[in-house]
């Protein structure tokens, strides 16, 4: 199977790069970033163009705008829109004329406005607060609305040994800080972004053999469990042996945002446990897993 994976250079993309070399299936990575073969997605014709020539059969989207804050820039809205609803709904449109799969990755961010206590459930009606979520949610459904085969995993809290995300800050700030405040009061689950990968290709190995009797639909995937981005870092602290920093729990009002986070973003993963047999580890083995590469630099 010929699959193309967007946003190739973010954190889920260079996972996806190496659970790519277990499989016999064939693999296009294309991100905007040198050292990538270029594909514009919010250029509809492009992207046809590219699937033609390519023959691809199942598309992995990680392109995304990703910058929570920097989406409330009035400035910003349009391109933020163009990369979170208008190029999932091209990769969509064309994966509907070839008779392929879009996997599309959303995320907790489209809910967070009414309060909730209970892991949130693919069919909860989405509440985003921000830009960010509403444009994701936007995604969401222009893909919906297409008809093509679809996958949309909405996730949360991701990091990796790629890129730039909390794990990674968190690693540099008790190593050099004396004292860290980290907010208590914002509960959800990590999500170590090679477990998510690991699920996108079961995902893909389920396609591979029922074509489009696969049950289009949303799900959810973060690893198991529930922690405060407290509890997160206090466990980084933990597997880095980096002692000498005093971690302190605080609440979100002592960091004003322009964009309000979701106080409770758990996500039920029953359905994509049940519909595809993705296997959802701890939180606290990913954890270490992924600091322990990290540290092996």
């Amino acid at each position: 199977m010929n699959i193309l994976v967007t946003g190739a250079n973010g954190q889920l993309g260079n996972e996806m790069q190496i659970v790519s070399r277990e499989t016999s299936d064939t693999y296009f990575f294309t991100d905007v970033c040198e050292g990538y073969e270029h594909l514009d997605i919010t250029d509809l014709a492009a992207v046809r163009e590219y699937i033609r020539k390519n023959n691809i059969e199942a598309i992995v989207n990680c392109a995304a705008w990703t910058n929570v804050d920097g989406a409330e820039d009035p400035a910003k809205y349009e391109l933020v829109e163009a990369l979170n609803a208008t190029a999932p709904e091209n990769l969509a449109i064309a994966m509907k004329e070839v008779g392929g799969l879009l996997v599309h990755i959303s995320t907790d961010y489209v809910f967070g406005k009414e309060p909730y206590n209970t892991p949130c459930k693919e069919d909860q009606t989405g509440t985003p607060t921000g830009v960010y979520g509403l444009t994701k949610l936007h995604g969401e459904q222009k893909i919906a609305a297409t008809g093509c085969n679809y996958v949309i995993i909405r996730t949360a809290w991701l990091y990796s040994e790629f890129g730039k995300n909390f794990c990674k800050t968190m690693l540099n700030l008790i190593a050099t800080k004396p004292e860290l405040k980290v907010v208590f009061d914002q509960v959800g689950t990590p999500t170590y972004a090679l477990d998510l990968a690991k699920a996108i290709r079961t995902i893909l190995k389920k396609y591979s053999a029922v074509g489009s009797a696969i049950s289009s639909g949303i799900y959810h995937f973060s690893n198991e469990g529930v922690c405060s981005w407290y509890d997160f870092t206090k466990m980084i602290q933990h597997f880095s042996g980096q002692t000498a920093c005093n971690v302190l729990p605080c609440h979100s009002s002592e960091f004003p945002s322009p964009v309000t986070r979701p106080a409770y973003s758990v996500l039920d993963k029953s359905k994509i446990k049940a519909t595809f047999g993705v296997e959802v580890p701890y939180w606290v083995e990913s954890l270490r897993e992924c600091i322990e590469i990290i540290r092996k630099g």
